[in-house]
């Protein structure tokens, strides 16, 4: 073969995803047939990346939100010489293998997020982009740009209508994020067909409307015309640039080019046959010769680029060495040494003043006292700060260029913000924090669900927690929250009932590497408990013996989590005066409690013990693990009302009384 022009190139591409489709019997091969020229021009030419080491820190990153088309990313990693081999590539979407239908970062080497929910991806760009500002404003002087690379990610049609994308985009112009580039595939097709139908918004208008850098009718199989593209794209940093790049989905194929037939399913053999023909390729199934690897690897500048960044930082931790250590030490997920001891302080401290808070309060306590040992922690709240108590007396926005910004304003925006975090944590240096009311949560439920998937390291902060929020009524009060995210696999919950349990919380959730958490929290008051040390030190387990039976093994055990904790200690005094021996077990999160070895579980919750009453404002199915089918749960099978707590409270049984009654029951 003599030397491959950059159409070779692009059709590598075009005939592995073909090929890895077909052999799959399922799969998207139009988007990545549609794209492929402009992935071709894009990674070949600008993307600084370094396939040898896909976890360099200063690489570009770059996402595919329309991640149905994930043999294109697939077709890239292997021609640009990632870890991925042409037997995954032939083993597309099949168990065992490094090619799933949809890209995941924590299976594939190079891939950056997984995508397939169309439009989180373009979000998580948003939040890509974001660390970067950020951490450029803090680390680089001058002649030392050590933080310096690009957001580049795809979307199509799909990506565009999901309402995830308006919420991040409108975001994305306000902060100014000029090192986000997208390429919106404008192929007029979705599965329905052809999207005139449905989708007839003028986008470029919107992006422009949004602050954003529009670079209208870009033909997506014109390499010279998508080259001067993202020049001009790339000639200013002030705006987050938008490419809108008109293709044709299933792009050489003779009979499906330009149709939905093309989009989610295999071609069929024989009009792969017939677009080799059209196409001018000659070879067979996965077959790629060695001129066109030569092509893609000659052209990829990573190790150079990898290799100057690294002498760079070497002469950039000479001058700034303090600078430097940190960047490091933020980079590679590491807290500061001296966090852990004082995070312990501060709660021996909490635990003997015995404050009688809000555990929102709490938690803003907790973070006035952790954030400054933290330059990583990046906070945030959807118009809540005031209601969620998000900020902290060292909070500086985001929006602007101040070296310490450490807060995100994000507006009535729960679904982006929750994305925008997963890319913050996936991007790495950051621990992203943000806040919602816990009934919004269903609003950021599917980015919630991703981030767990991912295992990204983001904390969700949902305040205002049971029908304790009080006047508002049934529209702002939690029932079926908790339950419904606590049954998220690899999702920590943390319910904590008073300012120590809140504390705890906050630390396992920032000390906690492999996922995410949700820490719930009251708007009342709730009271302090009294522990023993062994307690306190007993809390991370996620469930403990908060007080125990007097005289012998418990007759019964009360669980409850949050404000109801407080609720069943009363009723347990109560209890003891007519005899029955009671054991109170705060469980302020199930999820980690479930983690724990057989005998600590057992010490809790012993199995002879089964007369068991489980209390919490919520649905009560959940409970129904603990204290099985001839226990009880005090809960909330219904919605709501709107009147002060204390009344909503009594009305719907969370009282003394009913505890006894319940527990007398048993």
């Amino acid at each position: 073969m003599t030397k491959p022009t950059r159409r070779d190139l692009a059709n590598a591409i075009r005939f592995l995803a073909a090929d890895a489709v077909e052999a799959a019997k399922s799969g998207h091969p139009g988007m990545p047939m549609g794209m492929a020229d402009i992935a071709e021009v894009l990674w070949n030419d600008y993307l600084g990346h370094s396939p040898d080491n896909p976890k360099w820190f200063n690489r570009d990153r770059f996402l595919l939100s329309n991640g149905h088309g994930s043999m294109l990313q697939y077709a890239l990693l292997h021609l640009a010489g990632y870890d991925l081999t042409l037997e995954d590539l032939k083993n597309f979407r099949q168990l065992g293998f490094r090619t799933p239908g949809h890209p995941e970062n924590f299976v594939t080497p190079g891939v950056e997020t997984t995508t397939g929910p169309l439009g989180q991806g373009f979000a998580n760009a948003v939040g890509f982009a974001l660390a970067e500002k950020l951490l450029a404003q803090r680390y680089n002087r001058p002649e030392y740009a050590v933080v310096d690379h690009r957001t580049w990610v795809f979307m199509g049609d799909g990506c565009m209508m999901e309402g995830i994308s308006h919420e991040a985009a409108s975001l994305a112009g306000t902060l100014g994020l000029g090192k986000l580039v997208a390429f919106w595939d404008d192929n007029g097709i979705s599965i329905d067909g052809e999207v005139e139908g449905w989708f007839t918004d003028d986008t470029p208008a919107r992006f422009e409307a949004y602050g954003w850098l529009v670079i209208r009718d870009v033909d997506g199989h014109d390499a010279d015309a998508i080259r001067k593209a993202i020049d001009q794209a790339m000639a200013q940093d002030e705006r987050p640039v938008l490419l809108c790049c008109r293709t044709t989905i299933g792009f050489g194929s003779p009979a499906k080019a330009g149709k939905e037939s093309s989009h989610g399913a295999p071609l069929g053999a024989d009009e792969i046959a017939a677009t080799r023909k059209a196409l001018g390729w000659e070879y067979g199934a996965f077959e790629i010769p060695d001129a066109i690897y030569d092509g893609w690897r000659a052209n990829g500048s990573g190790k150079v680029r990898e290799e100057q960044w690294n002498r760079l930082f070497d002469a950039y931790a000479q001058r700034h060495p303090q600078l430097a250590a940190e960047l490091t030490r933020r980079s590679h997920g590491e807290l500061p040494e001296d966090f852990a001891a004082a995070a312990a302080a501060y709660i021996a401290k909490l635990q003997a003043d015995g404050p009688t808070v809000a555990s929102r309060k709490a938690s803003q306590m907790a973070i006035e006292a952790f954030a400054p040992h933290l330059p990583e922690l990046l906070g945030g709240s959807a118009d809540l700060a005031a209601s969620n108590l998000t900020l902290w007396s060292g909070s500086k926005t985001a929006a602007g260029d101040d070296p310490d910004a450490n807060y995100v304003y994000y507006g009535v925006r729960e679904f982006a913000m929750t994305a925008i975090s997963n890319g913050l944590a996936l991007h790495g240096g950051f621990i992203p924090y943000d806040a919602t009311f816990l009934v919004f949560s269903d609003y950021a439920r599917n980015a919630v669900r991703m981030g767990a998937l991912m295992e990204a390291h983001a904390i969700h902060v949902y305040t205002h927690d049971s029908i304790g929020l009080g006047e508002d009524g049934p529209t702002h009060q939690p029932v079926e929250h908790l339950a419904s995210l606590r049954l998220i696999p690899h999702n920590d919950v943390w319910r904590p009932c008073d300012a120590v349990e809140s504390a705890v919380a906050w630390k396992a959730a920032i000390e906690r590497k492999d996922g995410p958490s949700c820490l719930v929290f009251s708007r009342q008051n709730l009271p302090h408990q009294a522990r023993t040390d062994g307690q306190l030190g007993q809390i991370v387990r996620g469930g403990y013996v908060l007080a125990d039976a007097e005289g012998g093994a418990p007759d019964l055990i009360l669980i409850a989590t949050g404000s109801e904790v407080g609720l069943a200690m009363q009723a347990r005094a109560a209890l003891d005066a007519d005899g029955v021996r009671t054991r109170v077990v705060s469980m302020p999160s199930s999820d980690v409690f479930d983690r724990q070895d057989p005998a600590y579980r057992e010490s809790v919750l012993p199995g002879g013990c089964r007369r068991r009453l489980a209390i919490e404002a919520g649905v009560t199915d959940f409970w129904r693990k603990y204290v099985g089918l001839d226990g009880a749960v005090i809960g909330l099978d219904r919605f709501g009302a709107s009147a002060p707590a204390g009344a909503l409270f009594e009305h719907f049984g969370f009282t003394v009384e009913k505890v006894l009654e319940a527990a007398r029951s048993l």
